[in-house]
C-alpha cells in the first residue's frame, strides 16, 4: 500500500517510466538494470512506489552527491519531471525512512551483479600508457573507506590500528577495498569488498580470475608472496612486481641490459633441494642522479618479471612501466576527493548498505570514466588530459534533464 506522503500520478504512470540519470544510463542501461534485478530476485511481487530499478539509479545517484541528504538525491533524480506538469503536481518526495527501506530490499547483489557486467577495460592497447608491447597494462593496489560508526559496521568491518594505542581504536569502522584497474584510462575493472582485518594479500587472488595472456599486470611489493605470484603468473599475464630488498634472488644468469635471471622457492628448504622453483628476471634500479656527498642514497627499487627475454621487454622500459603502477593512487583520489569529497566518511549504517554503495561509488566512477575515454578519442587525445572534476560537475547537471527513461 502507498507510504504516508505518497499520491499516485495520473493515468497510471509509474516513477520508473520518468526517472531521469542523464549519461549514467548510457553505461547502465535500464534494460541491463531490469535483468540483473530479475537475476537476483530482487524485482517487486507488486506495484510499489519505489521500485528496484529506480533504487538502482538511485544509488548510483547517491555516489554522484554524498553532500546531500537522502530525500535531497532523490529531488536530483527526479528534477528532470519538470517538464511534466501533471505528474510533478501528484508526486511528493519520500521519507528518508522509506527510501532506506527501499535500499534494504534491494540489498547488495544487483550492484554486485551490474559492476562484474558492466566493467570491462576502455582502452586501445595500441595507444601508449594504455598498452605494452601489445599487452594491456593493469595496476593492483588496496585502499580502505571510512564507514559510518555503528556496532553492525564496526562488527563487520572493524576498526584500523592508530599506532598509538590498542588495536581497533581508530575512529571510524573501515571496508578494505581491493582493485584491478586499466591504467591508462583509470578504469576500475574488478574490485574486492572485505574487512580490514582481512589483508589485501588475502583478497587478490579473487581478481586474478580476470587475468589472460592478453595483459600485463603491475604491483607494489605488498602483494608479493610466492602463492600469489605463482597464481597470478599461471593465468598467462605478464607479472612486473616489485618486491623488499631484503628478498633472497640469487644471481643465476647475467643479462646484456643490467637485469639478471634468478628462481623464487616457496621455503628455505625447497631453495636449497631446488624444488618448486619458478624462473624469474629481476631488474634493480635507482630514481635520479647520485646525491651530493654525505646526502642519503637514493632507494634501491627491485622488479620482478615473467619476462625472461631481454629483447621482448628491456631493463629500462619495466622501470619506467612500473611507475605507471602510481595511476591507481590517483583513480582513489577520483574516488575520495572529487567523488566522494575529502573526509567524507560513507553513510550507510548498516555493511549490506555500505558494500551497496561502495558498489555504486565504483559504477559510477566507471561511467565517469568511459564518458571521458569517448571523448579523449572523439578529440584523439589522451584520457589524463581531460578533468575528471569536471567530468563530474557535467553528469550531476544532466540529473535534472528531461527523463531518460521513455514513459
Amino acid at each position: 500500500m502507498p507510504r504516508s506522503g505518497w499520491r499516485k500520478p495520473p493515468s497510471g504512470a509509474r516513477l520508473t517510466d520518468h526517472v531521469a540519470l542523464g549519461v549514467l544510463t548510457q553505461t547502465v542501461p535500464p534494460a541491463l538494470v531490469d535483468a540483473v534485478v530479475a537475476a537476483t530476485g530482487r524485482q517487486e511481487q507488486r506495484h510499489r512506489l519505489l521500485p528496484a530499478r529506480v533504487m538502482v539509479y538511485y544509488v548510483l545517484a547517491l555516489a554522484l552527491h554524498s553532500e546531500a541528504g537522502y530525500e535531497e538525491v532523490m529531488r536530483y533524480v527526479v528534477d528532470g519531471l519538470a517538464w511534466e506538469t501533471q505528474w510533478q503536481e501528484a508526486w511528493e518526495v519520500p521519507t528518508k525512512a522509506a527510501l532506506f527501506q527501499a535500499r534494504r530490499r534491494l540489498g547488495v547483489e544487483p550492484l554486485a551483479q551490474l559492476f562484474a557486467q558492466v566493467a570491462r577495460p576502455l582502452g586501445d592497447v595500441t595507444r601508449p600508457g594504455i598498452g605494452y608491447r601489445g599487452r594491456r597494462l593493469l595496476s593492483l593496489d588496496g585502499t580502505t573507506w571510512d564507514v559510518a560508526d555503528t556496532p553492525a559496521n564496526v562488527a563487520a568491518f572493524g576498526r584500523p590500528h592508530t599506532g598509538r594505542g590498542a588495536a581497533g581504536t581508530g575512529a571510524f569502522p573501515q571496508l578494505r577495498l581491493v582493485a584491478l584497474a586499466e591504467t591508462g584510462t583509470h578504469a576500475v575493472v574488478g574490485a574486492v569488498l572485505s574487512p580490514l582485518r582481512l589483508g589485501q594479500t588475502k583478497a587478490a587472488p579473487a581478481l586474478f580470475a580476470a587475468l589472460d595472456v592478453s595483459q600485463c599486470l603491475v604491483a607494489d611489493r605488498g602483494f608479493f608472496s610466492y602463492a600469489l605470484w605463482t597464481q597470478a603468473a599461471a593465468t598467462g599475464a605478464a607479472l612486473v612486481w616489485r618486491v623488499r630488498p631484503d628478498l633472497r634472488l640469487p644471481v643465476r644468469a647475467s643479462c646484456a641490459d643490467g637485469s639478471y635471471r634468478s628462481r623464487l622457492y616457496p621455503t628455505r628448504t625447497a631453495r636449497r633441494r631446488d624444488q618448486d622453483g619458478v624462473d624469474v628476471r629481476v631488474i634493480t634500479y635507482t630514481l635520479g642522479p647520485p646525491g651530493a656527498p654525505g646526502a642519503p642514497p637514493s632507494p634501491e627499487y627491485r622488479l620482478l618479471t615473467t619476462w625472461l627475454d631481454p629483447a621482448e621487454a628491456p631493463a629500462d622500459e619495466l622501470a619506467a612501466l612500473y611507475h605507471e603502477r602510481w595511476e591507481i593512487e590517483q583513480i582513489f583520489d577520483e574516488f575520495k576527493t572529487h567523488q566522494r569529497g575529502p573526509r567524507v566518511v560513507l553513510r550507510s549504517k548498516t555493511p549490506d548498505g555500505v558494500r551497496q554503495e561502495v558498489y555504486g561509488y565504483l559504477l559510477t566512477h566507471y561511467a565517469l570514466r568511459k564518458l571521458l575515454y569517448d571523448a579523449a578519442a572523439a578529440a584523439t587525445t589522451d584520457p589524463d588530459r581531460l578533468s575528471f572534476t569536471h567530468a563530474v560537475h557535467v553528469v550531476r547537471r544532466t540529473l535534472t534533464r528531461p527523463p531518460a527513461f521513455s514513459p
